[in-house]
This record gives structure tokens, C-alpha cells and sequence, in this order.
């Protein structure tokens, strides 16, 4: 028995260096760089300065400015993502001819690279060539966003969710093909025509499912970077300069490890807190739904 546990451990063994070295190794170097002033062309090095550069968060607007469009962009996107993902995957469920075409045309966004899907965007968006602001000439609209902050912004969020909706939809679909018929058959024998079905039987079964939907996508959505750095670079202005942004000029631009390191771990902080609640809420409603 100790054998076979010792050969275990010792196929593992890889494995948790190369994760030791990946992940835990920078992150606790960061947590260390958060502590210190430090600018790499500075002649002073690394200089203590404990809390400081958490304290110093709460007051830099361009930083608070930077979280308060990072959460406007989450909850939009969220919301919109989870909403749309629902309806489709409810229209999915029922037969169709095409039901197959249209659930692999779904899934095409998920195969694209984050990097390439800001690309595209950058085609599909540009005022010269753009099939996009070209239409939207056509309507009367004048469409560019790199000068009008709104559309940019607006912009942003339709690509993510051009990008993500369709993993929300599949994850939904697979939660409703799951599901026992007996309720169901139960609510049509009692009477219930499809809203209350919809509302008394599949929401409340695929509460933990939407949850955990959302649980991922608000991990995702809180450190986007490749797809708006593509497509905006955080402007026109800060109109799109989201935390990961900022975070990544910080460090890149201006060279300032340890204020950008605080960022990080400040922002790791607020995702964790999030998510531990949101994974409360799936063990409570996970938890009814069993006892039901």
C-alpha cells in the first residue's frame, strides 16, 4: 500500500513543482513586491513601505476610476451574457432541423484565441475599412471609437459577449438536457402551462448551474486584457482602461513594481471575496435543491 502511495506521489511529483514554480512562486513574490516602492530605473531600489500602497490606492482616482468601469464592465456583461445564454439554450431544447449546425456555429467563438477575437474586432471596427461603421453610416450613425469613449466602451462589451455568450449558452444547455422528466411531467399534469413551468421547475433546478456559470464568468470578465488591449489599448483616453490595464501600465509602462504588485494582489482580493459569496450562494441553493 505505502509502495503504490510513494509511486503516486512520485508521478505527481512534476506536476506540483512545475505548478509550484508557475504559480505559487510569483505569487508570493508579488504579495513581497506589494511591500516596497519599487521602480527598476530608480536610484534608491526597494524601499520598505509596508501598507502604504494599499493606502494609496483608496486615493488614486486614476485607479478607482479604473475599478469603478471594471465592475460597470462586469455586471453589464454578466447580465447580459447570462440573460442571452438562457433564452438561446431554452430555445435549444426543443428539435429543430439545423439544431446541430447552429450548436456548432455556437461553439466557434470558444476556439478562437482572446488576442484574435480583439483582432477581428479591430477589422470589423475600423472607420475606413470597417463593415461596421460602414452600416452604420448607412443609418446615419458616426461610428468610431477611437474618439467617441462611449462607443468604445459599448463596443467592448459587445465583443465580449459576442465572445462568451455562447459558453454560457452551452453550459446552460447541458444543465437543461440533464434534468429528470418527472417534474416536469408532474407541473403538466397539475395544470402549469410553460411560464409557470419555467418558473416553478427549470429556474429553480438550474439555479446552481447559473450560478456556477456566473462564478466563472466574473473571474474572467474582472481580468480581461487581451481582447480590449487589442482593440482599444484602454482608450480613447481612459474610456476602456480597465484594472488589468492599468495594472499592466503600472508595471510595464511606468516601471513601478510594487504600487502595480498592490494593484494585483488588491484586485486578487476583490475577486476571491466575490466569488467566496457567490459560492456560498451555489452550497445554500445547491443544498435546497437536494432536500427538494
Amino acid at each position: 500500500m505505502r509502495r503504490s502511495q510513494y509511486k503516486a506521489w512520485g508521478l505527481l511529483a512534476p506536476t506540483l513543482v512545475i505548478l509550484f514554480f508557475v504559480g505559487l512562486a510569483p505569487f508570493f513574490y508579488v504579495i513581497y513586491l506589494s511591500l516596497f516602492q519599487y521602480n527598476i530605473w530608480s536610484a534608491r531600489g526597494m524601499v520598505f513601505a509596508g501598507v502604504n500602497n494599499f493606502r494609496k490606492l483608496v486615493f488614486d482616482s486614476d485607479f478607482m476610476h479604473s475599478l469603478g468601469i471594471g465592475l460597470i464592465f462586469v455586471v453589464t456583461t454578466c447580465a447580459v451574457e447570462m440573460s442571452l445564454g438562457l433564452i438561446i439554450a431554452l430555445f435549444l431544447t426543443n428539435r429543430f432541423v439545423g439544431k446541430g449546425i447552429v450548436r456548432t456555429i455556437l461553439a466557434l467563438p470558444l476556439a478562437i484565441a482572446p488576442i484574435t477575437i480583439g483582432s477581428i474586432w479591430v477589422l470589423l471596427t475600423n472607420p475606413d475599412i470597417g463593415p461596421l461603421p460602414y452600416v452604420l453610416r448607412k443609418l446615419g450613425v458616426d461610428y468610431n471609437i477611437g474618439v467617441n469613449a462611449n462607443q468604445a466602451f459599448l463596443t467592448t462589451i459587445f465583443m465580449d459577449v459576442w465572445h462568451w455568450t455562447p459558453f454560457v449558452t452551452l453550459t446552460l444547455l447541458a444543465g437543461l438536457t440533464s434534468f429528470p422528466k418527472e417534474p416536469f411531467e408532474a407541473a403538466r399534469v397539475d395544470g402549469a402551462n410553460r411560464w409557470q413551468i419555467l418558473r416553478y421547475v427549470t429556474l429553480p433546478l438550474l439555479t446552481p448551474v447559473i450560478l456556477t456559470v456566473l462564478f466563472i464568468r466574473i473571474m474572467d470578465t474582472f481580468r480581461i486584457f487581451d481582447e480590449v488591449w487589442m482593440l482599444t489599448s484602454g482608450g480613447p483616453g481612459t474610456a476602456t482602461r480597465f484594472v488589468s490595464i492599468e495594472v499592466v501600465r503600472r508595471v510595464l509602462v511606468s516601471t513601478d513594481y510594487g504600487y502595480g504588485s498592490s494593484m494585483s494582489v488588491f484586485l486578487l482580493y476583490l475577486t476571491i471575496v466575490v466569488c467566496w459569496l457567490l459560492f456560498q450562494m451555489i452550497s445554500v441553493v445547491g443544498r435546497k435543491t437536494r432536500e427538494v
